[in-house]
């Protein structure tokens, strides 16, 4: 019975490795109780960072790994959903109508844009439909920066959450544990809810008859078209599944930053990271997306301080304690994803699943 349920809820798609499947029992077990286990302003950030990026990833993964279309213009759905909850909630104020206006505007708006790109875009070669999207992407953010009007340009949207959500809002006098029940903690829980709601979901596309159809596209997208499947409609539809889960994702940044601006969700910067995450954790994979952005996001948010210690530790050696400077932090993350690349060609899933079937055999 509790193997039924689990294969349901999982859509049938086991680790396939204990090792992997007790590194993402120990992820969930520490997403779910960061809170008490991690206390800390930057430790809460670092954690629902990570909630919003696996959301992010997973869906970009969609579209890259599992159908084989390399787009740049994720990051505007991503933008798209931001901005749909701070415009709403800076209109209409810190309401709960606001919240779900603000969302259910940016999946419509999400939805048909997606489906102009993927209907006047995907017939053409990959190369092409690539540049296309970066530059619907540049010109999206461009428009987000010149309209102050609506979207207050470069300064970006600074709004208030229901009160429910606000961290002046206690649940209980006393902290559990050390941890105050605030709407802060609240917030965290509502992203932790979506972000397990989202990763399911998603599992349960990729191990659908649909998923299984984007994998053979992704595989041979002639082969596919002469078995007789509509290889554009197939395309398309996969195009907007992973707009939607973007938007998803940049309503729960909102939502956790109560700001929102350009450069928070609309930079390319955002879109690189989201492309070494997917190659860290593995193509192809959900699972992936979960390791990889765990490992990417603690990684960014505390190399900083290990390389500040490093370079304390190393102070009577001037030269390793230059190197080792915090303001060196982004050459140590570019070494970081290279060793990663060379020693996890096929992502950190990918490499423990390889491992666990060659020792089974």
């Amino acid at each position: 019975m509790k193997n039924t349920f689990l294969s349901r809820l999982l859509s049938n798609d086991f680790p396939r490795s204990r090792m992997l499947a007790v590194v993402l029992i120990g992820l969930l077990l520490a997403l779910a109780f960061a809170p008490f286990l991690f206390p800390g302003v930057k430790a809460l950030n670092v954690a629902a960072k990570v909630l919003v990026f696996v959301v992010l990833v997973a869906s970009f993964d969609l579209l890259l790994g599992y159908t084989g279309i390399v787009s740049f213009a994720h990051t505007m759905f991503f933008g798209i959903g931001a901005y749909g909850v701070a415009i709403a909630s800076t209109r209409m104020g810190p309401t709960w109508e606001a919240l779900l206006t603000g969302v259910l505007g940016a999946l419509a708006v999400s939805l048909v844009l997606s489906l102009a790109v993927g209907l006047f875009s995907l017939r053409v070669r990959a190369i092409f439909f690539a540049m296309i999207t970066l530059a619907v992407a540049s010109a999206f953010q461009t428009l987000a920066s010149q309209l102050s009007e609506i979207t207050g340009g470069e300064d970006g949207l600074t709004f208030k959450l229901p009160e429910l959500l606000r961290p002046s809002m206690e649940f209980m006098s006393t902290p559990l544990f050390g941890v105050d029940i605030d709407g802060r903690l609240l917030t965290y829980y509502v992203l932790f809810a979506v972000a397990t709601i989202c990763v399911l979901t998603l599992l349960r596309i990729v191990n659908s008859p649909f998923g299984r159809v984007l994998q053979a596209i992704r595989e041979n997208e002639f082969r596919a078209e002469a078995i007789g499947y509509r290889v554009v409609v197939y395309r398309t539809t996969s195009s907007m599944l992973s707009a939607l889960f973007a938007t998803v994702a940049g309503a729960m940044l909102a939502i956790w930053l109560r700001y929102n601006g350009p450069d928070t969700s609309l930079s390319f910067e955002i879109m690189l990271d989201v492309l070494l995450i997917v190659v860290i954790g593995g193509m192809g994979t959900v699972y992936g997306a979960v390791v990889g952005s765990v490992l990417f996001v603690v990684a960014q948010g505390y190399l900083q301080d290990l390389l500040r210690l490093a370079s304390e530790a190393t102070s009577a050696i001037p030269m390793l304690s230059a190197l080792l400077s915090p303001d060196r932090w982004l050459l140590w993350l570019g070494v970081l994803f290279v060793l990663s690349v060379y020693y996890f060609p096929t992502g950190v899933v990918g490499r423990l699943r390889a491992r666990a079937a060659a020792l089974s055999n």
